[in-house]
């Protein structure tokens, strides 16, 4: 591994005989199949009738030909009432799917129980039924709540509205017919964070269970029209037998994708097309206490408590069905008072942001179609709106969606930053003001399994301006193998850090200002790629200026059942900034490498699949300077009695520069940002396990725990003050579990650990341990109440919720909640002393309530 110390291009050079050395065995290993269904077209378009015929080609698991024609879904006269048993006179004309095949732990054989699935509909609804043959005694379901319920017992189906096999509705239910629904999204898996309208009851008798569901057409985006295919599957959960997966149709593991394995339905021709209007008015009122700055402020008087007056802040949303496939979206001062707060995570030693997922519903109405693979746009950039709008739809074979949005979190300074005489010059010409967003997405079907897009963001606020355009694609290039790219290309007119400054000579204090950031550059929302920014307040070390960037990513997937490799590269240029998205890094390029062999599936063995996967990698930046190389192999075991264990050991070359983290030394400034030499590398050796087990229908447990050798300590700093970066050893540590005592009743835990000891001095540079622990009662389907605290040890804060709440459908919810935030022989947060004792920081009342109501034009 000496070949480090080479010139960039050599590193390259063998990085790349190493990727081809690892692709050696995919044509050894590939198997020819010998048959497979495929679509042949009646009529041109796309969603118009198909048949499916079987032609030969390639090995696969048998499908009977009923299977492989469309289902014909009949039609009923009259709504039908749901209370969970399909006995109904009705529902002996349903079309009836059964015969399953068992999909995990086996590889496509018999189901340990047998499952049948029901459809039929009439002009308002869509009816499915599902009858799960089983032990009563033995079927794990409890009162959870809405989308946690694939932990036990469940039946979910797959609508694939457009027939385009890129993005269907996942619609779960368990044995009491308490609902789990999202978006599922070729090559990127499902999110459990969409609501849609629909009935379900579920009841558990002396022959098993039974679930039936009632969905109306007008929650759900579809292709309206005679003869239209719908993709379709169904599946069961059975949690006892190593969570084993039964579904309607196989899974082919030698053939890459998911909704292309799935079959059709058809016959939805009488759907009555009602254009909908929702409106969902919300209040939030609430009292809030929190700590506030005492100007002028000393160690011993710093701050004091203040309650503030009872608040109201009232908004509404609007939904609107232009038609079946075309929504328009509206919010007013949307409530996103946030009910569920971000879990703590560990932010010692993290040198690049942390990425945390959308939970506002109105961002999520098809946030499938902004998504990307350089996350161009990220809907959390937008933090307090006033005002949003959005139209999302699919016409023919184009996906599109376009959002505005005017922030006023950029401007909204808090009393302490507004009473401060050192900010005041600084932030005045922000105060108040908005940041507006513009987004726009469209996506293209290119053949059967192809897709091309267009991405552009704006996002404009004093002294910064942000445009990103981008395409992108994903395509289908063997039934194995499937490939994807982004490209973007970025103009910013902003502060830009400059490791190098020098201030330039002979200019007025004006210009001086404006070339130093010095009175335009404060900005709540953290610029999270420039190394100086610290809260938002950028460094005087930034230069005003316009910097144009590009970034791009690719990869390659290729699946097979006992084989499979993936590679990828991309990268951000120096000046790449994307304000209405998320980058973690810029000034960065990289390549990855990953291939794995598995055994098959066998169920009825201790070791029911094995998998053993090897990976390279590097990273080098525009200069060409090499950032990271890394080596590393894993193991993955699936055990019986549903326990997963994974094992990975590694060792990466690191290697760091002082302009990355401030000012570099120069011939006029012999002193840069790193005390010492001012640049680093080092060998880091690692090692990690992980094991998860649900281990009965009470309780499930889990662990992680790392370890690495000569890590970088990032941000450590000697008495001087300098920031002096050095190798140590790193131990990393997670525990959790989950446990139901009784039914209606859930506790879960999360204990996370994290320690750095410098190999030079041994000062223990961070310890950082995290409690969670939180409980929730379900006293029906739709009322709970969650108690939840989280103690973070490095600040000595804890945080906590006690909420109650009442959510029958999406949109009607009512929650009466009480948070409190304080420290414990913590530090105090204006002057980083340490406190003795108990210090509240803050606590809030709120009571929130808001109301659907809907009407079909």
């Amino acid at each position: 591994m000496e070949f480090l110390a080479e010139p960039t291009g050599a590193v390259m050079k063998k990085a790349l005989i190493l990727f081809v050395f690892l692709l050696i065995p995919i044509n050894a290993l590939s198997q020819p199949d010998t048959k497979e269904a495929v679509a042949v077209k009646k009529n041109g378009g796309s969603g118009d009738v198909v048949e499916m015929t079987k032609v030969p080609k390639k090995a696969g698991p048998e499908v009977p030909a009923e299977k492989l024609r469309p289902q014909v879904v009949p039609l009923i006269g009259s709504a039908i009432a749901i209370d969970g048993r399909p006995d109904e006179e009705a529902w002996k004309t349903a079309v009836v799917l059964k015969d399953f095949y068992q999909t995990y732990p086996g590889d496509n054989t018999e189901p340990s129980k047998p499952t049948e699935v029901l459809l039929m509909y009439d002009e308002k609804h869509l009816y499915i039924a599902f009858k799960c043959w089983d032990e009563k005694d033995k079927v794990r379901a409890t009162v959870a709540r809405r989308d946690n319920v694939f932990g036990e017992d469940n039946v979910r189906v797959w609508l694939d509205t457009y027939n385009d096999q890129r993005r269907a509705y996942v619609l779960g239910f368990n044995p009491l017919g308490i609902q789990q629904d999202g978006m599922y999204t070729e090559g990127s898996g499902a999110d459990f964070s969409v609501d849609i309208e629909m009935t379900s009851k579920g009841v558990i008798e002396d022959w098993g269970w039974s679930v039936e569901v009632q969905i109306p057409f007008k929650s759900l985006r579809y292709s309206a029209g005679k003869g239209k295919l719908w993709g379709f599957n169904a599946a069961r959960n059975i949690d006892r037998f190593n969570d084993e997966f039964d579904q309607w149709l196989p899974d082919d593991r030698n053939v890459s994708g998911f909704l292309v394995k799935h079959g059709k339905i058809t016959g939805l021709d009488e759907i009555k097309y009602e254009r909908t209007l929702e409106i969902v008015p919300s209040i939030t009122v609430s009292q809030t206490g929190r700590r506030t700055r005492v100007f002028p402020t000393t160690p011993q008087n710093p701050d004091r408590f203040v309650n503030g007056p009872v608040e109201q802040d009232i908004g509404f949303t609007v939904k609107y069905t232009l038609s079946p496939n075309i929504t328009l979206d509206a919010a007013y001062n949307p409530d996103f008072a946030e009910i569920e707060a971000d879990a703590p995570v560990v932010t010692a030693n993290q040198r690049f942001p942390i990425f945390f997922q959308e939970k506002r519903p109105f961002f999520l109405e098809g946030a499938e179609i902004f998504s990307s693979p350089l996350r161009i746009f990220n809907s959390r950039a937008i933090v307090d709106p006033d005002f949003a709008a959005k139209l999302t739809g699919k016409i023919g074979r184009t996906s599109f969606g376009f959002l505005a949005a005017s922030d006023k979190a950029p401007g909204n300074y808090s009393e302490d930053e507004r009473n401060n005489i050192n900010l005041q010059p600084r932030i005045s010409e922000f105060l108040d003001r908005n940041a507006s967003f513009a987004v726009l997405r469209v996506k293209r079907d290119v053949g059967k399994e192809n897709q091309l897009g267009f991405f552009a963001t704006y996002r404009d606020f004093p002294e910064q301006k942000n445009m990103v355009a981008a395409i992108d694609g994903r395509f289908k290039l063997t039934p194995r193998m499937t490939s994807s790219f982004q490209l973007a290309a970025t103009n910013s007119r902003r502060c830009f850090f400059d490791p190098v400054f020098e201030p330039t000579l002979n200019v007025t204090q004006a210009q001086r200002n404006r070339e130093l950031c010095g009175t335009g550059t404060f900005d709540p929302i953290v610029n999270q790629t420039d190394p100086n920014s610290l809260n938002g307040l950028s460094s005087t070390y930034n230069r005003y200026r316009t910097g144009n960037g590009i970034g791009y990513y690719a990869n390659l997937d290729y699946t097979t059942d006992r084989h499979g490799f993936f590679a990828e590269v991309g990268g951000q240029s120096t000046d790449y900034r994307t304000d209405a998205g998320f980058t973690r890094r810029t000034n960065t390029n990289f390549g990855f490498f990953y291939n794995r062999f598995s055994t098959k599936s066998n169920p009825k063995a201790k070791i029911i699949r094995a998998s053993w996967g090897q990976f390279t990698g590097i990273n080098y930046d525009w200069q060409g300077r090499i950032q990271r190389n890394n080596y590393g192999t894993n193991f993955e075991l699936s055990l019986a009695k549903s326990m997963f264990v994974f094992f990975e050991t590694g060792t990466f070359f690191e290697r760091i520069y002082e302009e990355e983290f401030g000012l570099k030394r120069t011939p006029t400034r012999p002193q840069g940002t790193f005390f010492g030499e001012p640049t680093r590398s080092t060998w880091v050796q690692y090692a990690s396990a992980n094991l998860n087990q649900n281990l009965n229908k009470q309780f499930n447990y889990g662990f992680f725990v790392g370890m690495m050798r000569n890590a970088f300590d990032f941000f450590y700093f000697e008495p001087n003050g300098m920031q002096n970066p050095g190798p140590g050893f790193q131990f990393d540590a997670q525990v959790w579990f989950g446990y139901r005592p009784i039914d209606a009743l859930r506790f879960s835990g999360t204990y996370t650990k994290a320690r750095m000891v410098r190999n030079d001095n041994k000062v223990r540079s961070f310890d950082s341990d995290i409690v969670s622990v939180s409980s929730t009662y379900q006293f029906t389907r739709f009322i709970f109440t969650r108690v939840r605290v989280d103690y973070d040890g490095t600040s000595k804060n804890t945080a906590g919720q006690v909420l109650f709440g009442w959510n029958p459908t999406p949109g009607k919810a009512l929650y009466v909640g009480y948070n409190d935030n304080f420290n414990y022989s913590g530090f105090n947060p204006y002057t980083g002393l340490r406190e003795q004792g108990f210090e509240r920081n803050s606590r809030t009342f709120f009571i929130r309530m808001s109301y659907l109501f809907r009407k079909s034009l």
